[in-house]
């Protein structure tokens, strides 16, 4: 559910003194604190400093975020600017705590026998020592998420940024990108196979071109016509949506080097049925994707995920399974509240977002492979992923 905030044009307001600026900022965040329900909590001298910059040209690097130490009017100041430069505000909080208590939706009723694997592009590093499987790369909303998320972590800055018109891309968005991943792996497959016996095969092509239907069957969604109108505007935020890293190394965290890409590349719709349709559409595979599957040395690192991923109901859920897929493997993994709460991007207060962990450790139906438990830790809860023994043989 989105507000439009109807703000006003930065010409008018560069025309304005400081004191009305500060006026209308202070308007402003009390305008978003309503949409959202939170509690008004006007900003203070430094952080009016920063949005003010930040309102004239609408670049996060003016609000120097890497200055700021508390993370909460850091984490405010991110929200704030996000919001108006979508001119709307989005009340996450509502899709990232749905009433259902059941973490997976049933099947399609005529969903064939599934017998293929789902590689992750997450584990194909853009760098040696990272991996996108450590964070949500994608808004934890069921429609569409403000534009921009950062996270801090100990050896890197990562931005994901959504398109000023259609905004971040979902987890379910998402679900695109790891059926264009595993098509890639398959063609790398059979490259391979060929090679090996001394042909001389050509290398998987660069562009992707699927039916809408293989599409959604693949991420085992029915066929009805809400979904193919659902599709075309998932590729626009997939399109629009990008991911910015700095990597950085020595003591004093020193920028070593920063790199932006696309999570698909341009794409277009081949052709449409007599209804207007989405029918075929190609989709070019963004370079990061393909040198890390394609031309890597060695075997590529990507994971297998359950095919059930797929049923997954709740965007925060989709996160902790990608996050255990990564970091417990076939063993065990633990993470505190708070650190799951800075890596998942999550808009939520930290109060909810322990919610939302508690009723996903208490769903009826189980996380796929992995049981959750939450235990007691000297800084707070700790959540413990580890590894159903039983379904072990399901990775790769």
């Amino acid at each position: 559910m989105a507000k439009r905030l109807n703000l006003m044009s930065r010409d008018d307001f560069a025309a304005l003194s400081l004191h009305q600026k500060n006026d209308y900022l202070q308007a402003v965040t009390r305008q978003v604190a309503l949409a959202r329900e939170d509690a008004f909590v006007p900003l203070d001298k430094d952080s009016l400093s920063r949005i003010r910059r930040f309102y004239s040209r609408r670049s996060m690097a003016d609000l120097r975020l890497e200055e700021m130490s508390d993370d909460g009017p850091k984490s405010a100041l991110t929200r704030l600017a996000a919001a108006i430069r979508s001119d709307e505000v989005t009340q996450v909080i509502r899709h990232e705590l749905p009433p259902q208590k059941e973490l997976l939706r049933q099947a399609p009723p005529d969903e064939a026998q599934l017998s293929f694997f789902v590689p992750s592009i997450h584990d194909a590093p853009i760098k040696d020592d990272f991996n996108l499987m450590d964070i949500a790369p994608f808004a934890l909303s069921k429609t569409t998420g403000e534009g921009v998320i950062r996270y801090e972590l100990k050896d890197s800055i990562i931005t994901v940024e959504g398109g000023a018109e259609v905004g971040l891309a979902t987890a379910y968005d998402y679900d695109i990108v790891i059926n264009m991943i595993s098509h890639l792996a398959e063609a790398t497959r059979l490259y391979r196979v060929e090679e090996s016996k001394g042909l001389r095969p050509s290398l998987p092509p660069r562009t992707y071109r699927p039916a809408a239907s293989e599409i959604l069957r693949f991420c085992r969604r029915e066929l009805g016509g809400q979904q193919y109108l659902d599709l075309e505007r998932a590729l626009d935020r997939l399109q629009a949506t990008r991911i910015k890293i700095t990597n950085l190394t020595g003591d004093k965290g020193s920028r070593r080097e920063t790199e932006a890409f696309p999570l698909i590349g341009r794409y277009k719709v081949v052709s449409r049925t007599k209804t207007d349709r989405i029918d075929l559409v190609e989709i070019e595979i963004p370079n990061w994707v393909y040198q890390g599957v394609v031309k890597t040395k060695g075997t590529p690192s990507i994971l297998t995920l359950n095919p059930d991923y797929f049923l997954i109901t709740r965007p925060i859920a989709k996160f902790i399974y990608r996050l255990a897929r990564k970091a417990a493997g076939q063993s065990t993994a633990k993470y505190s509240i708070n650190e799951l709460h800075k890596r998942s991007g999550s808009k939520l207060p930290r109060h909810k977002f322990k919610q939302a962990i508690e009723e996903i450790v208490g769903s009826v139906t189980p996380l796929s492979d992995y049981d959750l438990e939450l235990v007691a830790g000297e800084a707070g809860p700790l959540l413990v992923m580890s590894r159903r023994e039983e379904q072990g043989a399901k990775t790769a």
